[in-house]
């Protein structure tokens, strides 16, 4: 499990404690709508919060809402008792994988235009997100007037244990097949990318490099 993790019990334990009381008042989907008030309720200080976003314990949306990432993968609900979040602007900006983990919808930094949304949440923590349907109907002002024909747009993914190594679902494949150790150069990579504050065209290029 999570918390038993050396990389969950490396954490202060005020940051655990925040997180075990997030936990335990998030919704049916592991949304909560008032973080800030609970880290007041607990006495955990503004650096707990933002450790557990930076650690990914947590995402946070410009609303002021986070979710629990790791929410599906701890818990089940029947589903005679499930009920939706209310949240679901913000679940819709997150993909949940085969293991039940939520991740956030990252646009290719190779192809970052103007038709990109960035947003800061409400602890300084700043996201890019895909927004297929908002861009639809409000296209960059500086290709008004243009026809051109937009290439999708490749959804990639954080990883790593600073959640810096951006790799989409078919890189990560990939890297699985050629690399037996493909967990331990994606972490070799996450450390080397907070340390060095370095920049990459394409982190599955380095990867493999």
């Amino acid at each position: 499990m999570l918390i038993d993790s050396d990389s969950f019990l490396d954490i202060p334990p005020t940051a655990q404690n925040l997180y075990f009381h997030l936990s335990m008042r998030a919704d049916d989907d592991g949304f909560v709508n008032s973080p800030r008030k609970i880290q007041r309720m607990v006495s955990a200080a503004d650096d707990d919060l933002k450790l557990l976003l930076a650690k990914g314990y947590i995402i946070a949306f410009e609303s002021g809402v986070i979710v629990i990432k790791h929410w599906r993968m701890h818990n089940y609900i029947q589903k005679d008792r499930y009920k939706p979040t209310i949240y679901q602007h913000e679940k819709s900006l997150l993909e949940q994988g085969e293991n039940g983990m939520y991740t956030e919808c990252i646009q290719d930094v190779s192809t970052l235009d103007t038709q990109v949304r960035v947003v800061k949440d409400s602890v300084g923590k700043i996201n890019i997100l895909c927004a297929p349907d908002e861009l639809a109907h409000n296209p960059s002002p500086l290709k008004k007037g243009k026809n051109t024909s937009e290439k999708p747009k490749t959804c990639k993914h954080k990883y790593g244990e600073y959640q810096n190594v951006l790799l989409s679902d078919g890189e990560l494949d990939k890297l699985k097949n050629r690399f037996p150790d493909y967990q331990e150069r994606i972490e070799r990579l996450s450390g080397y990318i907070a340390s060095k504050g370095v920049k990459y065209k394409s982190h599955y290029a380095t990867i493999c490099n």
